[in-house]
């Protein structure tokens, strides 16, 4: 019987037939000598459960009638799921054997890291961070995500600048490890994100419990990324949006939120006022949509405070607003603006 602390593999699908299969057998290369691997289908229309009933009967299935997003999606399956470790894994990343034993290895030297991510590289371009995570997620002091390797759209090329372990604020979504215990701790994903950000809003209250998050370089995977939602897509502009009020909402101390949150509106302006001049009518209507839909949540959602280790000091937090930086700067890369003395 193996002494490994056992890893849950759980890979969230939606209509992922053709992701499966290319990319199921480089999770079963694995090494590592305690996993299983879990699909949790959301309510699929194509042939996902009969391809892996057929070609994966060592596969544990977990169906859902409806899509019910990334963030219940996962919660309801992980209730389900008992391990030390899950990894909540995209059905489009491929991994290499040795993936699972650095991250593990790392998370096992100390109990307070409660997520950590590998690095992230596009499946397209091997040699780039891709943009959902990249080497590390560091978000700035108005709520802009970025990554050691990704700042808005610019992904760098991987010349082993970030390859240092780190402490983060966020860990993607698309290959998060996460402390089974720890997640359960502080009440899983906000399912009313569904999808997008949703991670972040976690590794913040993972962060505000005590909890550390990091990323480990020497494990890497690389990910298709966009496969639910096209760049640009409106839903996609909606979500990130409102999600993002949402969660600074939730997790900024109220001295800060009561003058950052009207801040972040105006600039939410600016941006969808930019689009309608540019002629994309569908940004603009996205992000007022989702301001509506932010005070409407503000109004009527009663949300239970996580409750916050006054010591803990947040990791990776950009003391600057990125966005002066990036358009106005013109700082594109990740160590062009993040010096030491950034992290607060």
């Amino acid at each position: 019987m193996s002494s490994s602390p056992s890893v849950a593999i759980v890979i969230l699908n939606w209509n992922g037939q053709k992701m499966l299969e290319e990319f199921l057998p480089f999770i079963f290369s694995s090494t590592y000598d305690n996993y299983s691997v879990i699909v949790a289908d959301n309510g699929s229309t194509d042939n996902s459960i009969p391809f892996l009933k057929e070609f994966y009967p060592q596969v544990q299935i977990l169906k859902n009638d409806v899509n019910k997003g990334f963030a219940k999606g996962y919660n309801d399956a992980l209730k389900a799921i008992t391990a030390e470790y899950y990894v909540l894994l995209n059905n489009d990343v491929e991994a290499g054997p040795g993936w699972i034993e650095p991250v593990i290895e790392l998370m096992q030297s100390d109990t307070l890291i409660a997520a950590c991510q590998p690095k992230i590289l596009s499946y397209v371009d091997k040699n780039t961070f891709e943009y959902a995570g990249a080497c590390g997620g560091w978000l700035d002091a108005y709520g802009y995500p970025f990554a050691r390797g990704r700042v808005f759209d610019i992904c760098e090329t991987d010349r082993g600048q970030y390859d240092t372990v780190q402490q983060i604020f966020w860990a993607t979504g698309a290959c998060l490890f996460v402390r089974a215990e720890a997640f359960h701790s502080v009440g899983g994903f906000d399912e009313y994100f569904f999808a997008h950000q949703e991670e972040i809003d976690l590794c913040w209250r993972l962060q505000l419990a005590g909890n550390k998050i990091f990323v480990q370089p020497k494990s890497v995977v690389y990910h298709i990324g966009g496969g639910t939602l096209p760049v640009g897509d409106k839903r996609k502009v909606y979500l990130n949006f409102r999600n993002n009020l949402v969660m600074l909402t939730k997790n900024l101390p109220v001295a800060h939120a009561v003058w950052k949150i009207p801040f972040r509106i105006g600039l939410n302006k600016i941006f969808a006022l930019k689009a309608l001049f540019k002629g994309n009518g569908t940004a603009f209507t996205a992000v007022f949509k989702a301001h509506f839909h932010y005070l409407k949540w503000l109004l009527f959602k009663k949300n239970k405070k996580i409750p916050q280790n006054k010591t803990a000091k947040l990791q990776g937090m950009y003391k600057g607003l990125v966005i002066w930086q990036y358009f106005i700067k013109k700082k594109k890369t990740f160590s062009e603006i993040v010096t030491t003395k950034d992290n607060i």
